[in-house]
């Protein structure tokens, strides 16, 4: 008898085994990675996820995932999220994980990274949206402290061997899809915000909030000033890349990420501009890195709700065209 419970047991064991093993994953048609939650994923005050959260993923089964931050999230029609951490480590370790995890397929997934970020008054604004055309590391190379170089020169050179990583040009065809779909969102603003900007005597600065295109500047240094803010203009163009918009810590390193399995091109990073990189005239960085009471820019609701805004057009578009987007990003109408 015991032979014949041990014999039974093995065949179940076995029989679950095979029909697991034997279970289709989850085809991906989009996967949206934003980078911090700020409580829960509804019913509070939003960070970056609640929004698509609330949109895609109200109904959802929380899927567990080891090694990532947090658990994966995906709906009937094959969109998929996830909140990855912030930094690049703490990103692109989850990315990576979720990425192996049999669970899914992301052999035909599009990618939107997604988060609030930094942007200079010289070319961007508090609520503003933008798209990378290009993702730039800002910290692959060598540094020193400025009295030991050229006065007024830069203290960066990029170190040799980094080519492959230090940047991506994200698909133009892929960008033009996304600007095409979310050119006409009505943005979010409030009055802080709009109160806020007048402090900056840019015109940028002072307008109103749009969506826009360029160069996403990842780095772990949270930096500020206009001394850095320039610093990062200048890695750009050493580059080959478009004037730098967006400073965040996350992009390039998951893009990398998905560029050693799947590439990128069908890989967008998404932004929203809730700070200035820099202080006004009237303030020092470091004045500006901590404030006082009531000295904040404001608009950091308005602009979490813009991104989604922004980016939810293209996520529908792909999955109610599922058909001409699943091979490829297809040619758009001139």
């Amino acid at each position: 008898m015991d032979k014949i419970r041990t014999v039974l047991s093995a065949t179940a064991m076995l029989c679950a085994t095979t029909a697991i093993a034997g279970a289709e994953p989850i085809k991906v048609k989009v996967f949206v990675g934003s980078m911090f939650e700020i409580g829960e994923n509804t019913g509070d005050r939003a960070g970056e996820f609640q929004n698509w959260y609330e949109r895609y993923w109200k109904d959802s089964t929380p899927h567990e995932v080891k090694g990532a931050f947090r658990p994966v999230h995906c709906n009937q029609d094959g969109v998929c999220g996830s909140v990855l951490g912030m930094g690049k480590v703490n990103s692109s370790a989850s990315m990576q994980a979720i990425l192996l995890d049999p669970e899914y397929d992301f052999s035909e997934a599009y990618f939107i990274l997604s988060g609030v970020a930094g942007t200079p008054p010289s070319r961007g604004t508090i609520a503003d949206v933008s798209w990378g055309t290009w993702l730039v590391d800002y910290d692959l190379g060598h540094r020193w402290a400025p009295e030991e170089g050229e006065a007024g020169a830069s203290v960066f050179m990029p170190r040799k061997g980094y080519e492959a990583y230090r940047l991506f040009q994200l698909n133009p065809e892929l960008v033009g899809w996304a600007v095409d779909l979310s050119k006409d969102v009505q943005l979010q603003d409030s009055d802080s915000a709009r109160s806020y900007r007048m402090r900056y005597p840019d015109a940028a600065a002072q307008a109103a909030p749009s969506v826009k295109t360029g160069t996403h500047m990842t780095g772990d240094t949270f930096f500020h000033g206009p001394g850095l803010s320039n610093e990062a203009q200048y890695i750009a163009k050493l580059y080959g890349a478009d004037d730098y918009l967006i400073t965040e810590m996350e992009a390039a390193a998951i893009a990398l990420v998905i560029n050693r399995t799947h590439g990128t091109d069908r890989v967008l990073s998404l932004r929203g501009a809730v700070n200035f990189d820099q202080g006004n005239p009237n303030e020092t960085t470091l004045q500006h890195l901590d404030p006082a009471p009531g000295e904040t820019a404001g608009g950091f609701a308005e602009t979490v709700s813009n991104i989604t805004a922004v980016g939810a057009p293209l996520v529908d578009t792909i999955v109610a065209n599922w058909d001409e987007w699943h091979d490829g990003v297809p040619a758009r109408s001139k």
